[in-house]
């Protein structure tokens, strides 16, 4: 705990040129359930959640120029499931709807994602743990088609080789005691 807090991540906003086309995206494509929408303060806005503790885990708010198509209103969005299949499902689905780009299916070492496009170009990442750790940042092409058997003896292989080498296990607990020690100061 930092600082006496339990900060946990929750939910993002972006904004976006075309609501009805992103709603969409993240509806349909994503599947994401709509909780709410609505204005504030003039702005359009659609609440998802796949979660029933939280309202919303994403908001979209228009008023994003069109013309700032190049501008950086964020680096990525991650979203964690729950094992390598479904990464290599989700892989499947997302490689070829219209909607999406720039569709790249990498092993980091201690996870394997698959990074794309949405409609806007944020850049959107689905992922899930591997059951080891190396120094970041890790970004190998991986052939999500290959058996999952042979992903995982794969990756073990590659990070097996890198720096900073040890389980997730091992490296969670030294972030626990690092947190730990943080709050002690604090």
């Amino acid at each position: 705990m930092a600082q006496g807090f339990d900060l946990q991540f929750c939910h993002f906003g972006i904004y976006v040129s075309d609501l009805s086309k992103m709603t969409d995206f993240y509806h349909r494509v994503m599947g994401f359930p709509i909780t709410d929408e609505g204005p504030l303060h003039g702005a359009p806005m659609v609440f998802f959640s796949r979660n029933p503790r939280e309202h919303h885990q994403i908001v979209l708010v228009a008023g994003r120029p069109k013309d700032a198509a190049d501008d950086k209103v964020i680096n990525q969005l991650s979203f964690r499931v729950a094992s390598l299949g479904e990464v290599r499902r989700f892989y499947l689905r997302i490689r070829d709807e219209a909607m999406a780009s720039d569709v790249h299916p990498i092993c980091h070492g201690h996870a394997w994602s698959v990074y794309f496009r949405d409609p806007e170009g944020n850049r959107i990442e689905v992922y899930t743990d591997t059951p080891w750790y190396v120094h970041q940042p890790v970004r190998e092409e991986m052939d999500f088609a290959l058996p999952e058997d042979e992903i995982e003896r794969r990756t073990e292989t590659l990070a097996r080789s890198l720096p900073g080498f040890k389980t997730a296990e091992e490296w969670r607990g030294g972030l626990v005691r690092a947190i730990d020690a943080l709050a002690a100061q604090g």
